[in-house]
């Protein structure tokens, strides 16, 4: 398939909860095969269906060479004592603000086959199994700043000359 477009902060879509995939047919596929083609570029760590303007219940990941995805993920387990980290968003482009993230995460969901699949990480893989399934429930990392934090953020995206 093909790397997609990225949704940026605005759009509707980044905003809807996504909706579950049922059956696994050539739709789905396509969406799992651009998904993973638009998570390649250098720089990418995950990329959420609603990212690439679907409203479905998958995601991309590139972490350390690790590449994959997760149909219907659910955050299963988050575990230690959160801590703030770098985070940026390719939706909402040159923004970076300290947000707290658990310092591991373990997501479950199935594979294109239906089957059963789990991925489960520390340190960016954590954060990313965490920010993805974020945007799958509507949320972006922007809403879990705190109130000064998320202040100077609008200010920068209102700035911004992709806004």
């Amino acid at each position: 398939m093909t790397e997609r477009q990225i949704r940026l902060f605005g759009d509707p879509v980044l905003k809807t909860p996504s909706e579950p995939i049922g059956d696994i047919d050539d739709g789905v596929r396509g969406l799992v095969e651009d998904l993973v083609d638009s998570v390649l570029p250098p720089g990418r760590a995950g990329v959420a269906a609603p990212q690439i303007g679907v409203n479905e219940r998958a995601f991309s990941y590139n972490v350390d060479g690790q590449v994959g995805y997760v149909i219907n993920p659910v955050l299963a387990e988050v575990s230690g004592e959160p801590e703030l980290m770098d985070e940026g968003c390719l939706s909402v482009p040159g923004l970076w603000f300290k947000t707290l993230r658990y310092p591991y995460a373990r997501v479950t969901g199935v594979d294109l086959e239906g089957n059963p699949i789990e991925v489960a990480g520390t340190g960016v893989l954590a954060q990313a199994l965490q920010h993805e399934t974020d945007h799958l429930d509507g949320t972006l990392y922007l809403d879990r700043l705190d109130k000064e934090s998320r202040r100077e953020a609008m200010k920068q995206v209102r700035e911004s000359d992709w806004f």
